[in-house]
């Protein structure tokens, strides 16, 4: 037995070993400069901290107004805690504000006019496309059509000064530092998983969308859509989604 177990680990490091050497054999620099690898990882890291910034901002808004502690999702996929909205938001802010320098009053003013932008962009593209509303800011001082508010793009500004001179810069030199091959392999493999994580999660609500108003399914893909993501599975992931005045 102790032979066997010996034997294991020996092929097991063995393994390891073999992964290792392959992974660290490429020694050319990985997503250098602004190329695709690069800004898709810088899209999946904005996707993510933007969802639990959104969460933990909620979880605190909740305990101050009820005293208890109450996590919710407020996610933009189904499968794991991403919102594209905020990961385009980043790739954005990255090839419009990084990739060259500018005075901080122009940066805070080109930051305020894109996230302000890419927000009443994609509410207006939910809206029309699915039928559904994720944020309504009507009656927010200073709002925009109630997609996003003048004082919610200067908060913008101020995340694309901070993001322009101090995260892109140590982002950039962490993804660089990724041996080449591991992450090219990684970038394939979340590219995948990502681009199926959105077709399903937004075809969801837009199946969700027609059988609200009484549209039945015609392929057996609708069937299944019907049978594995409810109205309750979809509340759970989007809470705070609301069908919007023009689907009523």
């Amino acid at each position: 037995m102790k032979s066997d177990v010996r034997n294991m680990k020996y092929r097991l490091k063995k393994y390891y070993e073999s992964i290792k050497t392959y992974f660290l054999s490429d020694k050319r620099t990985f997503a250098k400069g602004f190329c695709f690898d690069k800004l898709f990882l810088i899209f999946m890291i904005g996707s993510m901290v933007g969802t639990y910034y959104e969460q933990i901002l909620n979880l605190v808004k909740y305990y101050l107004d009820n005293g208890t502690i109450f996590w919710e999702f407020r996610r933009g996929v189904i499968y794991g805690p991403f919102n594209p909205l905020y990961g385009f938001g980043t790739v954005i802010m990255t090839l419009c504000l990084a990739k060259k320098k500018r005075p901080w009053y122009q940066t805070l003013c080109y930051g305020m006019l894109l996230g302000g932008g890419v927000e009443y962009a994609f509410s207006w593209l939910q809206e029309t496309f699915v039928g559904t509303t994720s944020w309504d800011y009507t009656g927010y001082f200073l709002n925009i059509g109630g997609r996003t508010t003048i004082p919610f793009m200067f908060a913008w500004g101020v995340m694309g000064i901070i993001f322009a001179y101090a995260v892109y810069p140590f982002v950039s030199n962490l993804i660089e530092k990724i041996p080449y091959l591991l992450g090219k392999w990684i970038t394939a493999i979340l590219v995948i998983f990502m681009s199926l994580n959105m077709l399903i999660s937004w075809t969801a609500l837009f199946r969700q969308t027609l059988r609200r108003n009484g549209v039945e399914p015609i392929t057996f893909v609708g069937r299944l859509y019907d049978e594995i993501y409810t109205d309750a599975f979809l509340e759970r992931y989007y809470p705070n989604m609301r069908a919007s005045q023009k689907e009523k």
